[in-house]
């Protein structure tokens, strides 16, 4: 039941979010770029994941590198083995990107592989209380459990505000965001 939900809520929200006019995505790739509070989360000397967008995931490149300014480390989201977890590698300006699977690049293997303490996390749809969806293979809640039993991980979900819901099901393995940001602005949960 809880899967079949879950499925039909991610369906509507990227329906909501492929409809997005063109010049509307470039807007809020800026809009989200300017609204990540660098007074509330400090980025300098951390290490920030981000992600390419894929399909018509909103654009992260311009809130990527306003946070290397800031002074982040960045990395993008591996693939080393197509069965086992996602890994981090570390993203230099200029490296070459290889393909990654699922329609996105990365980092090769000669990158390094890093422990994020700051994740821009993807997704289908989030509702008011921090819960997401992903695209139910559950990469980022595996490698957010991963993580957190190192040390607390901040996870930053980046949407468009209209891939909201009322209430997404919430399962024990299912790790809630820290924080929220779309074109609208920013959320703390």
């Amino acid at each position: 039941m809880t899967a079949s939900l879950k499925a039909a809520l991610r369906e509507a929200a990227l329906a909501r979010r492929d409809a997005l006019d063109p010049a509307f995505r470039i807007e809020a790739a800026l809009a989200i770029s300017e609204a990540f509070p660098l007074d509330r989360i400090s980025v300098a000397g951390k290490i920030v994941s981000g992600f390419l967008p894929i399909q018509s995931e909103i654009d992260t490149r311009p809130l990527m590198d306003r946070l290397r300014v800031a002074g982040a480390r960045l990395a993008l989201p591996a693939f080393p083995d197509r069965k086992g977890p996602m890994v981090f590698r570390e993203l230099i300006r200029g490296a070459d990107l290889v393909p990654m699977g699922f329609g996105t690049f990365g980092p090769g293997p000669e990158a390094a592989e890093l422990d994020p303490d700051i994740l821009l996390t993807p997704l289908a749809a989030f509702d008011a209380a921090g819960n997401r969806i992903g695209y139910g293979k559950g990469h980022y809640d595996f490698a957010l459990a991963r993580l957190d039993r190192i040390a607390p991980r901040i996870a930053v979900g980046i949407a468009f505000s209209c891939q909201e819901v009322d209430a997404v099901p919430h399962e024990p393995h299912d790790r809630r965001l820290d924080f929220l940001l779309t074109e609208t602005g920013f959320r703390a949960f």
